[in-house]
């Protein structure tokens, strides 16, 4: 359990600005992580990794030459927000373009990939590699399901190496996935961890056990065994990764024997000792192998064991030289530090002086923003309710924390003469970073998503607005990767966005086809209780689900009820002030 803490809430932002002042000579500290302080080349690929805070050496400690350029740290065990992502990337950014990678996990995948919308909206083109090599989390005819374990340090390293050596996206890109399908782990827990301020662990492991195949968020193993000896162990991990081996797999492979949290070295070294005989009389050649403490979780008794099957190119990229806090290897020359203050502003200051019209329809933003912020908080129970029925209850939570941080960073920036853009960028980072979850992380992205298609121009028109929705549609569609008929907020938000379409096409005011579409949501939203949900927390209690309307519809068109409503009065005012 951890002893050294003042605020158990704020032990993870505690640790990592004290990780950041031990360690200057490698990283600054940024909003929502670290990057590196040291000077890359012109137009180098910034690989930025990521995910929640407890397994330090990862993430902020590999941050540094030859490795990642970026850290993006949220809390312990929690995925950051996509507003922190966004910040230490476009932070560490130096014109090759950004390269996100992170282990398979449902609250990362959506954040970081709000994040990457965002930044290949401005201009800066970002790609993802997801790290799926934990080999108990699915079988092997499903990679793409499997979760990242330690084999994040494979991936990082690999890519980060091509990075350095100025390959572009493409070929860091390449790199990165090749590494990832040629990795497999698989680790045991002796006993769980404990978060900070708690006095018992996430699970416990019987006596004289061991659990197979656990998670490196407190998640248990797949199944409970007798403790055995070391050689018996070997045995085990090393049997179970052969048996998956990759297709292409040679002769030659990079071992990692991890440790978890308390697993001394001296037992590392001893269980390293038994693999590297077993994997030798397997006739493998191991090269560079690495034996230590390199993803961890909190002071979880336990140890994975990790094998890269090498080629002649990865092999390259694995051995080459790095200079991190927590991982070092060969000889690397000492590079100059960067002014990080002066990039961090600059990413700030992203938004030029609003137009009138821009600054004008920020201003209704805000009052858009508070009719949603009504709706919500009246709704709230009936929501929780609703998503109860087969998920956790919280999305009414959700959605009230959501939009109250939304609409308070919508009025503060309006408050500034900030246009529209800004107005609902700020409601969207807002949004995400305080409601957490799935629908956080959507409606960061949706509004987000429509700060950019208005932008910032000298006047606004209906087309305009259903521009706008679509680009907020596209956002939700391409982040949640759901589809109609999954039993989700789609469902009410393609029939939405196609009466939007329809009205405007036949010469409907704005308002009037804002009515329409939001009485389309809401048939919609009803229609979703005969549904089965295919996606999310519901999917697999789906019989239970029959016969209730999915929540995420449910707000959805409340919320375009609002909007709609909100219109036609600021119209009808509008038109009383011309009169």
């Amino acid at each position: 359990m951890t002893r050294i803490l003042d605020d158990p809430a704020s032990f993870a932002d505690d640790a990592l600005d004290g990780f950041a002042a031990a360690n200057r000579r490698y990283v600054a500290r940024v909003d929502g992580g670290v990057v590196r302080s040291t000077e890359m080349v012109e137009g180098q690929v910034a690989l930025v990794i990521g995910g929640g805070s407890g397994h330090y050496p990862a993430f902020a400690g590999l941050v540094g030459q030859g490795l990642a350029a970026g850290a993006a740290c949220g809390n312990m065990f929690a995925s950051p927000a996509a507003g922190q992502v966004y910040r230490v990337a476009k932070t560490a950014q130096n014109g090759g373009g950004v390269l996100l990678s992170y282990g398979n996990y449902a609250g990362d995948v959506l954040h970081f990939g709000q994040a990457e919308l965002r930044l290949n909206a401005e201009g800066i083109e970002t790609r993802t590699v997801l790290v799926t090599d934990d080999i108990a989390s699915a079988p092997v005819d499903q990679l793409e399901n499997r979760r990242g374990i330690a084999g994040d340090l494979t991936v990082f390293k690999v890519a980060g190496a091509a990075a350095e050596a100025g390959l572009n996206l493409d070929d860091v890109e390449r790199l990165a996935r090749k590494a990832n399908y040629r990795t497999r782990s698989l680790g045991v827990a002796f006993d769980g961890c404990t978060l900070p301020g708690a006095d018992q662990p996430l699970f416990s492991v019987q006596p004289d056990h061991m659990s197979l195949g656990l998670g490196i968020h407190g998640e248990p193993g797949i199944s409970d065994h007798p403790m055995p000896t070391a050689s018996e162990l070997a045995e085990l991990l090393v049997s179970k990764l052969l048996e998956d081996k990759p297709d292409d797999a040679g002769s030659r492979v990079a071992v990692l024997v991890n440790g978890l949290g308390t697993v001394k070295y001296e037992e590392l070294f001893l269980l390293y000792g038994r693999i590297e005989t077993l994997l030798a009389s397997a006739g493998l050649e191991i090269v560079e192998p690495e034996c230590g403490e390199l993803v961890t979780s909190l002071d979880m008794a336990g140890v994975s064991l990790t094998l890269l099957w090498l080629d002649d190119e990865l092999e390259t990229y694995w051995a080459a030289p790095a200079d991190t806090p927590a991982f070092r290897k060969g000889n690397v020359a000492a590079r100059p530090h960067r002014d990080v203050q002066q990039l961090a502003a600059e990413t700030e200051a992203a938004f030029p002086k609003p137009t009138p019209a821009a600054a004008a329809l920020g201003g209704s933003a805000v009052v858009l923003l508070d009719a949603v912020r009504s709706v919500i908080i009246e709704h709230e129970t009936e929501l929780g309710t609703i998503d109860a029925v087969a998920g956790d209850g919280d999305h009414g939570i959700g959605m009230r924390r959501g939009i109250e941080a939304a609409a308070d960073a919508a009025s503060q920036a309006a408050g500034s003469s900030a246009g529209v853009d800004r107005v609902l960028t700020a409601a969207g980072e807002a949004w995400s970073e305080k409601a957490g979850g799935t629908s956080g992380a959507l409606w960061g992205s949706g509004l987000i998503a429509l700060a950019h298609s208005l932008g910032n121009r000298e006047s606004y028109g209906p087309q305009d607005a259903f521009s706008a929705a679509s680009a907020f549609g596209a956002a939700i569609r391409n982040l949640g990767k759901a589809e109609p008929g999954d039993k989700t907020m789609v469902d009410a938000l393609i029939p939405y966005l196609d009466a939007f379409s329809e009205h405007l096409d036949n010469g409907a005011t704005v308002a009037d086809t804002l009515t329409a579409a939001a009485g389309a949501a809401t048939a919609a939203a009803e229609q979703t209780a005969a549904l089965r949900p295919r996606k999310g927390r519901a999917r697999p209690l789906a019989e239970k689900s029959v016969g209730h309307p999915d929540p995420g519809a449910v707000s959805f068109a409340l919320i375009a009820e609002s909007v709609a409503h909100a219109v036609r009065d600021l119209t009808t005012e509008k038109e009383y002030a011309h009169e």
